[in-house]
């Protein structure tokens, strides 16, 4: 069995359950002994804190322990610190390369980098260098960060500076989008290559994360969502948001490399993600099967939970069910 070392494992039982089911010897790490994802692996493992300089060699002795043969971000935390450590960790690393990693991880560069690989993106700018004839609504938004947190929508010129101060994070400012969004589900190969790319659209989100979307069969979403994945060189799975306009017109706005938050989606929906990452890791060459996937497919999400009981060391483990 190929293990799979799972890092930020957090709330992510979904994923850490998907690849099990798949055949992956599963190993979760994080550095709070209450993230759940913990005590659903075959094996787990507290670590220090990303910014702590033990946290690869940390990974690097699981690697060892374990024979783990890939390592899946599931946050996107400690991605730039993975990308850029890989020659390290001494396993298969499901990320693009560190530039490319950092460059989406910073939303004003992101833009950048999609003109450059001409995608088409919504214009954005620094606070410094909104236009004078910019047209409202914009958005500022956080230049770093994940789920949708810190967004302010201005109506006017009173508005963008009230918000630009008010916001306590480095920020961007862009146009505000009217058209429908969608999220795609991208898993690419080790050289780039798009293997499958999953639509779905935005039925209900909480705090930046889907928790009710449906698969459609696009043929335009798929090709874009190929198109922009191999323009980037993107490798393993990666989550790509976009709009339609009312034109026709396809402007990203975000891409996150690593599972999404609907992860639960395109897996009920045939993607098989985690085989093709295992196949990977076992040093295979998986065919693209562009469109394999169910339409129609419904998701809504909901809590669960995990009792914890001491275990006499000073950790945690589940509380055994009553009989």
């Amino acid at each position: 069995m190929t293990a799979v070392l799972f890092t930020c494992a957090g709330q992510r039982v979904d994923i850490v359950g998907a690849f099990h089911r798949a055949g992956a010897t599963t190993v979760a790490a994080d550095a709070n002994p209450l993230a759940p994802a913990l005590y659903h692996a075959d094996e787990h493992a507290l670590v220090p804190r990303i910014d702590d300089p033990d946290y690869v060699p940390a990974l690097r002795a699981l690697v060892e322990q374990h024979d783990v043969r890939l390592i899946v971000p599931l946050t996107d935390l400690d991605q730039v610190t993975l990308a850029r450590s890989r020659d390290e960790l001494g396993a298969v690393v499901l990320l693009p390369e560190a530039e490319i990693v950092e460059r989406l991880g910073d939303k004003y560069l992101a833009h950048l980098l999609f003109e450059e690989r001409g995608i088409a993106s919504p214009p954005t700018w620094l606070p410094n260098g909104v236009p004078d004839d910019a047209t409202f609504p914009l958005l500022v938004k956080a230049r770093h960060g994940f789920g949708s947190r810190h967004i302010y929508r201005a109506a006017d010129g009173a508005q963008l500076g009230f918000f630009l101060g008010y916001t306590p994070v480095d920020s961007i400012v862009q146009v505000c989008l009217g058209g429908e969004e969608f999220s795609i589900d991208v898993f690419c190969d080790l050289e780039g290559r798009c293997l499958n790319a999953i639509p779905r659209t935005m039925i209900e989100s909480k705090g930046g994360e889907s928790i009710k979307g449906m698969t459609i069969r696009d043929e335009r979403l798929i090709e874009l969502a190929r198109d922009v994945a191999e323009k980037l060189e993107l490798v393993g799975p990666a989550n790509i948001q976009c709009f339609r306009e009312t034109d026709g017109a396809h402007f990203l706005t975000d891409i996150n490399t690593r599972f999404g938050g609907g992860f639960p989606l395109p897996l009920a929906a045939g993607g098989r993600y985690p085989e093709l990452a295992l196949a990977l890791a076992r040093g295979e060459h998986p065919e693209p099967r562009l469109g394999d996937f169910r339409e129609g497919i419904v998701m809504t999400r909901f809590f669960s939970d995990l009792s914890l009981t001491p275990n006499g060391d000073g950790t945690l483990k589940p509380l055994a069910p009553a009989e």
